[in-house]
């Protein structure tokens, strides 16, 4: 039987890490409910709603909910007055890795449970997945670990190299690459011989933001993303005749590090599927006009695959390290 009714688990959570899982497993064992408490504030880049999704994900048995508060860190009485406001009583117990615990548990009237205070169980902290995250990627669950992964789209016109240049890169960095599920939607559908209609695109590029922010998941510091919804857009503007704004909206809510155009200057390779390569400098130039407008870090690769490849790692190695 767990020894407590109800336990309260309160902090950040800036970023959420494996100590924190840690603590909050602890609670849970321990605890018949447990309530975790994400403090937000107005300066913190990670909004605490995310803060909140990402704890919910971790732990489906806590109930987890955001609060703002402008107390001083070190007011324990009034912490503990606002935890008292927020969850309608007064919590059996406490769990905590920090220095506050035992006033924060006093004024509340709570047994305070101190798990792993000196981090030799989980040695990581939340300031130093800030200052460089992508070295403790190991530290964060895999949904956290998605939010950091830097993502770079390769993108181009039919038959330049788009999917080679991806998986080479994947090889290089060690890492996932997301294929383009327009292109097996496309095959997939070519015997229908019937004419595109918007809602495809929209599925399409919804698809694509799916599979891209699964495979973020367990990327490597980078994910390489073979096309994104973005394409989509110029792809339902080639076969009808407008950008979809169903699509636009899809693809406004995403974010990349870097755009890889490329470039028009190999042979065209005729496949099943292929439009064929009167389009593709089109497609080319409404890429490269539509990337500058939108003022989206890119660069467009030229020349023999070898080329393209150093030049493209040579762009992702700076935001790497940026």
């Amino acid at each position: 039987m767990k020894r407590f009714k109800t336990g309260v688990v309160i902090g950040k959570f800036y970023p959420p890490h494996r100590g924190h899982k840690h603590l909050i497993e602890t609670a849970l064992s321990q605890a018949e409910h447990v309530t975790v408490i994400v403090c937000d504030e107005p300066d913190q880049t990670i909004p605490g709603e995310l803060r909140a999704a990402w704890l919910a994900e971790i732990h489906p048995a806590a109930t987890v909910r955001v609060e703002r508060s402008p107390l001083a860190h070190d007011d324990s009485a009034g912490w503990a007055s606002s935890t008292i406001e927020w969850l309608g009583h007064a919590p059996d117990a406490v769990f905590t890795s920090e220095s506050y615990g035992d006033a924060y548990a006093r004024h509340l009237g709570s047994t305070h449970v101190s798990v792993d205070p000196d981090r030799s169980t989980v040695p990581v902290s939340a300031s130093a997945i800030r200052r460089d995250p992508l070295v403790h990627l190991n530290d964060l669950e895999p949904c956290v670990r998605a939010y950091f992964v830097k993502r770079v789209v390769i993108i181009g016109a039919e038959s330049t190299g788009t999917t080679t240049l991806s998986m080479a890169l994947a090889e290089h960095y060690r890492t996932a690459w997301v294929p383009e599920f327009g292109r097996l939607y496309t095959e997939a559908r070519r015997y229908r011989g019937d004419t595109w209609r918007s809602e495809e695109f929209t599925y399409i590029g919804v698809e694509q933001a799916r599979m891209e922010d699964a495979l973020a998941r367990i990327a490597n510091k980078v994910l390489v993303c073979d096309t994104d919804p973005f394409a989509t857009t110029i792809w339902h503007e080639r076969y009808l005749g407008t950008m979809s704004e169903a699509v636009s909206v899809v693809a406004a809510t995403r974010r990349y590090d870097l755009y890889v155009l490329t470039d028009t200057d190999i042979p065209f390779v005729q496949d099943r599927i292929r439009d064929g390569e009167s389009i593709r400098q089109w497609m080319h130039d409404r890429f490269r006009d539509e990337l500058s407008r939108m003022k989206t870090p890119f660069i467009v690769v030229s020349g023999p695959h070898e080329r393209r490849f150093a030049e493209a790692v040579t762009a992702i190695d700076a935001i790497l390290v940026g």
